[in-house]
């Protein structure tokens, strides 16, 4: 029996005409993936930004063609600038870093989840991957509400991918990423955090244990940040645990 396998393109990013990315991707919720990631990587500050999207196929390959305000494209347009900058006097090496380690806001302060609504979320999780019970190898980002129920489910063969596909969701159904929490299957780095702070998520879950210096990014920026263990109660990582 010939096994199933997880699908994948290669997607591009043009903005006002512009190339400015091409990434491997799940072909699947594209659109959800390119307004995530317009957000998720600073170059937009809302879906108010997005003024057009078309997603045309060529072969097995995809372009995504966003038109985003003058703006965000002018901001856009400097940071590249930057990045061109002559690699001898180490300007590209500083904007690099800025990109790697960027200025963030920080969040408003958000209760965190009742610990009924992280009961059984990895089975729940499991059940809510459709691409993933066919093929396997696909990591999942979901939208849990204020009731404990899972609204949005997005899979992806890049963790980092899942999480911008539901942050576009998010966006694009306009439900408030700070009235219920974010899960990620995969390990929580620090660019998942980047991710959900632009995208206003006040709560990540990770079902694998996060870095050190997630942890430290995280509390900083007042997100919620817990790691649920296969066989241990949820351990709360941000806001920093209370002294005995």
């Amino acid at each position: 029996m010939e096994t199933a396998l997880a699908a994948e393109c290669a997607l591009a990013i043009s903005y006002n005409g512009i190339g400015h990315a091409v990434m491997m991707v799940s072909p699947e919720a594209l659109e959800d993936f390119a307004v995530g990631f317009s957000l998720s990587a600073g170059i937009i500050d809302g879906i108010d930004d997005v003024y057009d999207l078309r997603l045309i196929q060529a072969g097995d390959a995809w372009q995504a063609e966003v038109q985003i305000a003058s703006r965000a494209f002018w901001r856009l347009k400097e940071e590249r600038r930057q990045l061109a900058g002559s690699s001898g006097c180490g300007v590209c090496g500083v904007a690099a870093l800025e990109q790697a380690l960027p200025q963030l806001a920080v969040l408003e302060p958000v209760p965190l989840p009742p610990a009924a609504h992280l009961y059984q979320l990895r089975e729940r999780i499991a059940q809510a991957q459709r691409l993933a019970r066919h093929s396997g190898a696909l990591h999942a980002a979901v939208f849990v509400d204020e009731t404990g129920t899972i609204r949005l489910c997005r899979e992806d063969i890049g963790r980092h991918n899942a999480l911008d596909k539901l942050i576009g969701a998010l966006l694009g159904e306009g439900l408030d990423g700070s009235r219920g929490f974010a899960a990620v299957t995969s390990r929580c780095g620090l660019e998942l955090l980047h991710k959900a702070v632009r995208a206003g998520i006040g709560t990540l879950v990770s079902l694998s244990a996060p870095t050190s210096l997630t942890v430290d990014w995280a509390r900083r920026h007042r997100l919620n940040l817990i790691h649920l263990p296969h066989h241990s109660p949820p351990r709360v990582y941000s806001p920093a645990p209370a002294e005995a």
